[in-house]
């Protein structure tokens, strides 16, 4: 065997390898539980890749809605819905758990120009927690 032979086949072996531990890895963090815990940290981590810094919202390869100054958010239960069934591109993130939900939806009611009163409690997430995931299964398309 050449060393160019022996080169081609350990390249080969190698992009095998790291195609299937990127796969592992993106498949693990959809599974897993996110640590991250304030919610300034979850938008940043998970939100703000699609909604934009500022809570600005994007349109591209799909509408991202803006939350900055999203009068819908004035209703405190409504995002905690979205976020625990998702809402048409956005999946769903009920992986979260219930204090996550809570500490991104206050962090999101109350910043980017919004100013809701009044906070969102985990035993609020965790009480609708079932109704919304169920919804979702029922939910076509």
């Amino acid at each position: 065997m050449t060393i160019k032979t022996h080169a081609r086949r350990l390249c080969w072996v190698g992009g095998i390898a790291l195609a299937i531990g990127l796969a592992t890895t993106a498949v693990a963090q959809r599974r897993s539980t996110y640590s991250y815990e304030s919610g300034q940290d979850l938008y940043e981590h998970i939100c703000q890749g699609c909604h934009m810094p500022g809570g600005k919202g994007a349109v591209g390869a799909g509408a991202y809605p803006a939350l900055a100054s999203n009068a819908k958010l004035k209703a405190g239960l409504y995002p905690v819905v979205v976020i625990l069934r998702g809402q048409k591109a956005m999946p769903s993130f009920s992986e979260l758990n219930d204090a996550q939900v809570a500490a991104v939806t206050n962090y999101i009611r109350t910043s980017f120009g919004n100013t809701a009163s009044g906070p969102v409690t985990a035993d609020q997430v965790k009480n609708l927690r079932a109704t919304a995931v169920s919804q979702k299964a029922l939910a076509p398309g």
